[in-house]
């Protein structure tokens, strides 16, 4: 009987405590007291270096309640105003946690709603959000959006703009000078007289596309120049030439080109305005005219250099079945495997720009290749020496290349 009281004074003894303590957390009126966050601090605004002027960067130190697990904490807003008594406007808002800076930044288009004037004062605050209330920081101001004529950040590109100029004007003047430039030989450019030749012998036409592509795309202007080379081959060969064109200010350019080529080779007799003419410009309907005339005419050559679409492997495979020897070139990467398989030499992407240069001999056009291929080289070295400087930390080396905003 007294083990049983004691047992019982013990379980007492242990009960009011914690009962007592289970009292002290819980506030006598049940109230929950709110406590409003710190605001963030040392807030610091300035124009932004190596821009147009339409922005204004900013930073400060984080609110103390901006820690890690604080789950009531949702981030910041800035807000601007034009003068220090406001009215502020938010400029951004829901900033993530633990960011100590940001940009206000605008267009420079007056009529644009994101608008942000050049040269105005203006002034800021950073307001931190959170589950119990926001509070402001110490407004800042005035500080205005200047622009710079020159972008720092840029310099790499700019260095490497003024490489290549200097390459390419040095090898221009050294091609009018006569210097004899190697170009590496292509087996499409040494194919094409061989295949004029051919069409000699046979007594065949030569068939020219230059592709959908309009007279202003690269493919289509290296396109011309390769057209001038053939058409003056046969012209000295005598052979007949058929140039059917899928843009009309294509077929006047083509024109021009192969009658000035024609007055090269000293035979502006044998020049036929109607060699080259204007067949449709959609797709599949100028597809289906060239093909027509593939199996009409049966041309013992086809080109097809410059710029197709969907309908190259068509064109491709119709000039197969006729039995034409066929050299392809575009720089539409999607394309390249249909000529590869259906045509005997293809000149893949940026060969058909080298066999212009080739074919064509004019120092701008050699300078200009010899300039990239240069400069290809110097981008080649500096990665190879880039990996090196990666692996061994040379910070230098790679900040060299770093290129800003």
């Amino acid at each position: 009987m007294m083990k049983n009281k004691f047992l019982l004074f013990i379980m007492v003894l242990l009960v009011i405590p914690i009962a007592g303590w289970g009292q002290d957390e819980t506030e006598p009126d049940g109230v929950v007291e709110s406590v409003p966050p710190a605001p963030p601090t040392n807030l610091s605004a300035f124009d932004t270096p190596n821009d147009n002027g339409h922005s204004i960067s900013l930073q400060w130190d984080l609110s103390a309640d901006d820690v890690e697990g604080n789950l009531d904490f949702a981030g910041y807003r800035i807000l601007r105003a034009e003068s220090p008594d406001g009215p502020y406007e938010i400029r951004k808002d829901s900033i993530p946690r633990g960011t100590m800076s940001e940009r206000d930044s605008g267009v420079k288009e007056s009529d644009n709603q994101d608008y942000f004037p050049r040269e105005k004062d203006f002034w800021y605050k950073v307001v931190t959000l959170h589950k119990n209330g926001n509070a402001e920081s110490e407004v800042f101001g005035p500080v205005r959006a200047v622009g710079q004529l020159y972008n720092w950040g840029k310099t790499p590109v700019a260095a490497a703009v003024i490489l290549f100029t200097v390459f390419t004007l040095f090898f221009i003047q050294k091609a009018r000078a006569g210097a004899e430039l190697y170009v590496r030989p292509l087996a499409g450019i040494d194919a094409v007289d061989e295949a004029i030749g051919r069409a000699t012998e046979m007594g065949k036409p030569i068939l020219y596309v230059l592709g959908l592509g309009t007279a202003a795309d690269v493919a289509t202007i290296a396109s011309f120049t390769i057209l001038s080379r053939v058409a003056k081959k046969v012209a000295e060969y005598q052979t007949s030439l058929i140039v059917p064109c899928y843009d009309p200010i294509v077929m006047t350019v083509a024109q021009e080109t192969v009658k000035t080529a024609y007055y090269d080779a000293g035979r502006p007799d044998a020049y036929h305005e109607d060699d080259v003419f204007f067949v449709t410009n959609q797709q599949f309907a100028y597809v289906g005219g060239v093909n027509g005339i593939m199996i009409r005419e049966k041309p013992a050559t086809n080109f097809y250099l410059g710029k197709f679409y969907a309908e190259s492997l068509i064109l491709a495979e119709t000039g197969s079945a006729t039995g034409s020897i066929q050299i392809a070139g575009t720089d539409e990467v999607t394309q390249i495997p249909f000529f590869v398989v259906a045509c005997d030499y293809t000149l893949i992407g940026e060969e058909l720009y080298a066999a212009s240069a080739y074919l064509g001999r004019e120092p701008i056009l050699l300078g200009s290749l010899k300039g990239q291929d240069y400069c290809k080289a110097l981008v080649i070295i500096s990665i190879l020496l880039g990996v090196i400087a990666a692996i061994f930390n040379w910070d230098g080396f790679m900040n060299l290349f770093t290129v800003g905003n």
